[in-house]
């Protein structure tokens, strides 16, 4: 089993090759979206690349729920409800979501919620799952 350092070396090496940034600027907490810049686009290579990197298999919306910021039964005026809170935490249960709460801005939650610790929150989940299945 991988340690987490080793699962954080290796999102680095995904991010700087699938966003073009500097390792520099990969830190835990800095969001893909806010800080990295990472776009729709970029969202797919990232997942290729960490299928590839871990052997994993990433189902779609799994690792980056927009979808559920879409959603006019979980947003409500451009605000997160309360049911999009659970869905949210029920989503990206690998990963403290403590912070989300109703009523926030879902415009600055897109930028904001997905964060390099993040990703590494949820491969860890992900190599812990597969090692217990095999």
């Amino acid at each position: 089993m991988m340690t987490r350092e080793e699962i954080y070396e290796k999102v680095t090496d995904v991010l700087v090759q699938a966003l073009g940034v500097g390792r520099a600027e990969i830190t835990p907490g800095a969001s893909l979206v806010g800080d990295l810049e990472a776009e729709s686009i970029d969202f797919l290579d990232i997942i290729f690349r960490l299928e590839k990197t871990f052997g994993i298999e990433i189902a779609r919306g799994e690792l980056f729920p927009q979808e559920i910021l879409r959603d006019p039964q979980l947003v409500a005026g451009g605000k997160l409800t309360e049911a999009g809170v659970r869905a949210l935490r029920e989503r990206l249960h690998f990963t403290d979501l403590s912070h989300l709460a109703a009523g926030q801005d879902v415009e600055e939650l897109m930028t904001d919620l997905l964060t390099v610790q993040t990703v590494v929150d949820y491969v860890q989940s992900k190599l812990q799952v597969s090692s217990a299945t095999v």
